[in-house]
């Protein structure tokens, strides 16, 4: 049988291997926490009453056969009600109360700064070597070496009449006061998240744009007496931005994941502050659920990513 080709082919083959990827995080995450030393009963029972009826239950379930229990984590890996040791509450209960505010804030912050460094980059690339673009260029290399969680600290400092810590005040309520409460609390975070992620996208528009900008179809675009700023929205930013896009999806990804230093330094009640306090723990059932989701998240953006590079750039899937 001719293999596949075309479109229909390259989406077979990537669809293909997101799901081998997908079948090999769950095989990893099933035995990596069975792997680790010492005795798993011991270590979830750990600083609990439990009663002994609980432990031999436990117990009971670990020497089971493996393949067994492999077979039925397999069949639906959320499908567990095993508790957090950490919060003596089941685990998925706990990550699902932690996904809507990591979405809001990293999300929050990926839109302002794709939206802000696409300008940037669009306007440095195209008249690259000026005064504009140099400026800029320093400034997105040095904010792109700063680590999160110093922008983090610094910003805390430095702008006090913010707040620091959780997403809401306790004891505010109702619709305008809650929204404009969390608002008022997403400032410090959003800003240290959004400073690194607009010097990551000005760079990768800057540098798409001026490749771009070498290419034969600008200079014959010219020729057919298209103004400037035509030439650059109609031809070099359109294909300029493939790489940014890619990169926009490849980072909303990592949304289900969190920051977890941002979180952490601001107090941020999402999947990143509850994935340290799980590492100090350390807290193995909440652990596996996290990396389960952290991973499934990153591999089926990266998915969505190189779909629509395809619909962006049809000569990807024709290769």
């Amino acid at each position: 049988m001719a293999l596949l080709t075309g479109t229909r082919g390259y989406v077979v083959r990537k669809v293909t291997w997101s799901l081998g990827t997908l079948l090999f995080v769950l095989v990893f995450n099933f035995f990596l926490f069975r792997l680790l030393p010492g005795d798993p009963i011991k270590m979830y029972t750990r600083g609990r009453n439990t009663p002994s009826e609980q432990l031999i239950k436990l117990r009971a379930e670990l020497n089971r056969p493996i393949g067994t229990q492999f077979l039925e984590y397999l069949s639906n890996p959320f499908a567990s009600t095993i508790n957090s040791t950490r919060f003596n509450r089941p685990v998925w209960e706990l990550v699902a109360e932690r996904v809507w505010p990591t979405v809001l804030l990293v999300g929050t912050a990926i839109l302002i700064a794709s939206v802000a460094g696409i300008w940037l980059g669009i306007r440095s690339g195209w008249r690259r070597g000026g005064t504009f673009d140099r400026w800029t260029t320093g400034a997105t290399n040095t904010l792109y070496a700063m680590p999160e969680f110093w922008v983090g600290m610094v910003l805390i400092i430095a702008l006090p009449m913010f707040p620091s810590g959780n997403i809401n005040t306790p004891g505010v309520s109702g619709f305008p006061d809650v929204f404009l409460d969390t608002a008022w609390h997403m400032v410090l975070p959003v800003t240290a998240l959004a400073i690194v992620y607009l010097a990551e996208y000005t760079s990768i528009m800057r540098a798409s744009l001026v490749d771009e900008l070498r290419q034969d179809y600008l200079q014959l675009a010219r020729a057919k007496g298209l103004r400037e700023d035509l030439v650059r929205r109609r031809h070099a930013v359109p294909n300029a931005l493939l790489p940014t896009m890619t990169l926009i999806f490849l980072n909303f990804g990592f949304v289900i994941g969190g920051a977890i230093t941002i979180e952490t330094v601001f107090s941020w009640p999402g999947l990143g502050l509850l994935s340290y306090e799980a590492l100090r723990g350390p807290d193995i059932p909440l652990l596996q659920a996290t990396f389960l989701l952290f991973s499934i998240g990153v591999v089926v953006f990266t998915l969505l990513a190189d779909l629509l590079y395809a619909v962006l750039d049809p000569r990807v899937s024709s290769q």
